[in-house]
This record gives structure tokens, sequence and C-alpha cells, in this order.
């Protein structure tokens, strides 16, 4: 029961974190497609180390879940907090980014 619970934890974790990639994958394509986009572009480039580190170690994470009911335990909690990081630098970035109405 505890594997199952770490196997959707691990994959929520890597869900969360690969959205926040695609979206700053997004944002510095459009920042390099706009004149003046540079300070954007500046950001993403800024923020690749955490989306980066966050997903290697929500994929770490899922790789634990093959281990027994300890590696399990220690996958849920590396999968739970390197989602949450991946979501709150998510938001913060679509705060700051936000547009319309």
């Amino acid at each position: 029961m505890i594997n199952l619970i770490a196997i959707l934890v691990a994959i929520a974790g890597v869900l969360a974190t690969l959205g926040h990639l695609g979206y700053l994958a997004m944002l510095n394509n459009a920042a390099n497609k706009r004149a003046g986009g540079a300070p954007i572009a500046q950001y993403v480039k800024s923020r690749w180390a955490i989306a980066g580190g966050t997903t290697a170690v929500s994929l770490v994470a899922w790789l634990f879940t093959a281990g027994g009911t300890g590696m399990d335990i220690l996958a849920i909690i590396l999968a739970a907090g390197s989602g949450a990081v991946a979501t709150k630098s998510l938001q913060s970035t679509q705060a700051r980014y936000r547009s319309g109405g």
C-alpha cells in the first residue's frame, strides 16, 4: 500500500516539475521572439537551475519507489518536496508575468 502511495506522489511531483519546466520554456520562447524581451529571458535563465533541480529530484524519487518501504518513504518526502518547490516557483513566475484581466 505504501508503494502505491509513493508512486502516486512521485508521479504528481514529476508532473509538477515538468509543468514548471514547460512554463519557463514557453516564457523564454515568447521573450526571445519579442523585442524588449531580454529582461524576461534573463529572469527565465536564472530560474532554470531551480526547475532542473526539482525535476531531477522528483525523477530520483520516482526511481526510489522500486525499493523497499524505507525507500518508498524517502521517495514520498523527496517527491512531495520537489513538487511543492516547483509549484511555488511556478506560481511566483506566473504572478510576476501574469497579463490580462
